[in-house]
């Protein structure tokens, strides 16, 4: 009778001993029950295209094909891309010499050359003048005529005026290039280098990588077609990290927000829970998704959550069914929105 009350005792124990485990595991630290919503592992895609138009050369990639961050999905034909490189780097060069042309100034043989010019112009002038000076002593004594009086005068007025061009020529020549045309040598300098960054852009632009890490859901394009930036080559379904687009009612509104700790769980992986985050919280309601299953009547008014979740492995597949819990223990907004590493 003793050993049985013993027994009755000990099974007392323990079971409130897990009873009062099963109330602290579903009610957290807090003792608040963790926030239960539903919905499905939502499909990410992108569109991968070329930035310019051109022939395909050859793809890389089939269909179902696993692809990294930077993977050389395609390629298209880039020998008019590095043509263009090429010009572009003729006119750097050219116009690079222009401006160092410029900026070194005259060189000393210019300027003695300038020099020189203008002690010649000085010299015919000397001597028109002189001319000059003589034909109007033999005007005024009358042994040569009026007209040979002018055209002497117009002789010394004539390398006078050459001798003030070459004059001015050889200031010039000292003083060297105008700043303001060095100025536009180099903002030419400047243009042409960009035009080169360019070619260069266009040109790398012809090979083709993943954004991220995904799986190659649509092989729309083949090598020979014709390519845009309007004609995606390849639909890529980003695998990692993954969302979860769920539905939260009105009445629980206010126990979520963005940044929050958040796990995911699927009744087909079973033992398994995927740490995630909150990332967004609709701001306007809408009635619940007839794929949604609640254990509220489907009237309902909900707000859209997007919880998101590491996913380095790939269980998480797109479209999956899967149940979201939000602890409601110390609210850490933002502590927990981690992106996965890549």
């Amino acid at each position: 009778m003793k050993r049985m009350t013993m027994v009755a005792i000990a099974l007392g124990v323990t079971a409130l001993f897990g009873l009062g485990v099963f109330f602290v595991m579903g009610r957290g630290r807090d003792g608040a029950r963790p926030l239960r919503i539903y919905g499905n592992i939502d499909i990410r895609e992108v569109h991968l295209a070329f930035n310019d138009t051109g022939r395909i050369e050859r793809l890389d990639v089939q269909e179902g094909a696993a692809v990294h961050r930077g993977t050389l999905v395609a390629q298209m034909e880039a020998a008019r891309f590095a043509d263009a490189v090429e010009h572009a780097t003729g006119q750097v060069r050219e116009q690079a010499q222009v401006l160092a042309r410029l900026t070194a100034g005259s060189r000393p043989q210019e300027i003695a050359a300038a020099a020189a010019r203008v002690a010649g112009a000085r010299a015919e002038w000397h001597n028109a003048m002189l001319n000059y000076r003589r034909m109007a002593i033999l005007y005024r004594e009358h042994y040569v005529s009026r007209e040979a009086v002018d055209n002497a005068r117009r002789t010394m007025d004539a390398t006078a005026a050459a001798l003030t061009a070459d004059r001015e020529a050889w200031i010039l020549a000292v003083k060297g290039p105008r700043k303001e045309d060095i100025a536009a040598a180099r903002a030419a300098l400047e243009a042409d280098r960009g035009a080169l960054a360019l070619a260069r852009r266009a040109l790398a632009d012809t090979r083709l990588y993943a954004p991220a890490n995904g799986i190659i859901e649509d092989r729309i394009l083949e090598a020979g077609d014709m390519a845009s930036s309007a004609t995606p080559v390849f639909t890529i379904a980003l695998t990692n990290p993954v969302w979860a687009r769920a539905y939260v009612p009105e009445t629980d509104l206010a126990r979520i927000e963005p940044g929050m700790r958040a796990y995911i769980e699927n009744k087909d992986l079973p033992g398994r829970r995927f740490a995630g985050w909150v990332g967004y919280v609709s701001p306007a309601a809408e009635f619940t998704p007839k794929t949604v299953q609640t254990t509220e009547l489907r009237t309902e008014l909900v707000y859209s959550v997007r919880v998101y979740a590491c996913n380095p492995t790939g269980a998480l597949r797109l479209g999956m069914p899967v149940t979201v819990l939000i602890p409601q223990g110390k609210r850490r907004t933002g502590a927990y929105a981690r992106p996965c590493g890549r």
